[in-house]
């Protein structure tokens, strides 16, 4: 009878070790031939018809796909919603020109800045609907953690006397354009010989939402070179800057787990050389720590875990100097931030380039394509040993994907 008990509780054991390993079915929206798809596990949904699709985003609980679309000029582009339940596309409101704009952490209501106004939406019938103004003069936002309020810039004024700081802001969702109930977060002390900014971009929240880190930047000309990577408590008390980049949101991410921030470094528009993965401990005790080869470039990041990095890596190229900018045949790469090891995940071939790594669960995707094409396929790792194999055939660029954690 023990025999038997034992030997029980060991199949439970091996049986619920493979159901814990088991494979998440991926779930993504995408863009093919300018219009919108879905893909959930093997299933291909067409979304839209005749209209030109950009920037997919889910909704928190998977419900939304907010996205914008216009002409095949790239005019008249309005918000749109796509709601999975009752599968249609509906307009949130007759009219929402944005290109900015963010689902909430916490519920289905989506804010957006639209010509220096920050909006959220309301809801009817269960679904965003109508919208509510919230502030105005607002450069870029991003939500708290807590859904209740949002951290906002507004860009600075050349003055006489040159020009004025960067300054933040912290705005109740409710505000409603009530400048009484908006307080200063920080106000980022800027000069044209030490840090030169005249806004400040790309907030992130770090995964305990203690800090946040966004770009400061400069003038147009200066910042297609230059800005500067910089963290702030979420109290608005401890400001550090940690490096300079170039201004490329998906250039910043924050580890899964832990207070550290990568990034790729280094200044010069242009991919052929200086541009480095580096690791930086938040609060910054240190310089950060860069870890790509003498002789190579980084071009795209993604955590792995909180112990490794996925980068999409070139060899550089400092023998260009004119003519058409060089394409760089990046290749993906795995990066032991602890031990320093590396090794190649990825071997494209026939000047294929393999970019934008995403990570979702243990499953590792990215994008194929190559300079002469207009589409790319996404291909897909179950898991770091896993064979490698195509996923999503002729898309216009990379998926984004539903991930429930």
């Amino acid at each position: 009878m023990a025999i038997r008990i034992l030997l029980l509780l060991l199949f439970m054991s091996f049986s619920f070790s493979i159901g814990a390993s088991a494979e998440v079915p991926l779930k993504a929206a995408f863009i093919r031939d300018h219009q919108l798809w879905m893909k959930d596990g093997d299933k291909e949904t067409q979304l839209t018809k005749g209209t030109y699709v950009s920037n997919p985003q889910w909704s928190k609980d998977g419900q939304f796909i907010a996205y914008t679309a216009g002409d095949k000029s790239g005019k008249n582009e309005n918000l749109f919603i796509y709601d999975l339940k009752k599968k249609e596309n509906y307009l949130p409101y007759i009219s929402i020109e944005t290109s900015d704009y963010k689902w909430s952490p916490t519920s289905n209501q989506l804010a957006y800045n639209s010509g220096g106004v920050l909006n959220v939406t309301k809801t009817k019938n269960g679904r965003p609907h109508g919208f509510e103004n919230v502030s105005l003069g607002v450069s870029d936002f991003e939500w708290f953690p807590n859904g209740k309020e949002f951290i906002v810039s507004s860009e600075s004024n050349l003055l006489p006397t040159g020009w004025e700081p960067v300054r933040l802001f912290t705005v109740p969702v409710d505000a409603n354009l009530d400048s009484s109930k908006i307080k200063p977060f920080y106000t980022v002390q800027t000069n044209t010989n030490d840090l030169f900014a005249i806004d400040a971009q790309y907030f992130k929240w770090s995964p305990d939402g203690k800090w946040v880190s966004f770009l400061l930047t400069p003038t147009a000309s200066w910042s297609a070179d230059s800005n500067t990577l910089s963290v702030l408590s979420s109290v608005g008390t401890d400001f550090q800057v940690i490096g300079k980049m170039l201004g490329n949101e998906n250039w910043i991410k924050w580890s899964p787990t832990k207070n550290q921030l990568a990034f790729i470094s280094g200044e010069g528009r242009f991919y052929v050389e200086n541009k480095n993965v580096a690791v930086a401990d938040i609060p910054l005790p240190n310089k950060p720590k860069e870890y790509t080869p003498k002789g190579y470039v980084d071009l795209d990041l993604e955590w792995l875990s909180p112990d490794e990095i996925i980068v999409a890596r070139a060899k550089e190229n400092k023998a260009w100097n004119e003519g058409p900018v060089p394409s760089m045949n990046t290749a993906l790469y795995l990066i032991n931030i602890n031990t320093g090891e590396q090794k190649q995940l990825t071997f494209p071939k026939n000047n294929k380039i393999d970019n934008f790594p995403q990570v979702i669960g243990s499953t590792i995707t990215w994008y194929r394509t190559s300079d002469k094409e207009n589409t790319g396929d996404v291909w897909v790792k179950d898991n770091i040993g896993g064979q490698e194999h195509r996923w999503l055939k002729n898309v216009d660029m990379a998926p984004t994907f539903f991930y429930k954690k």
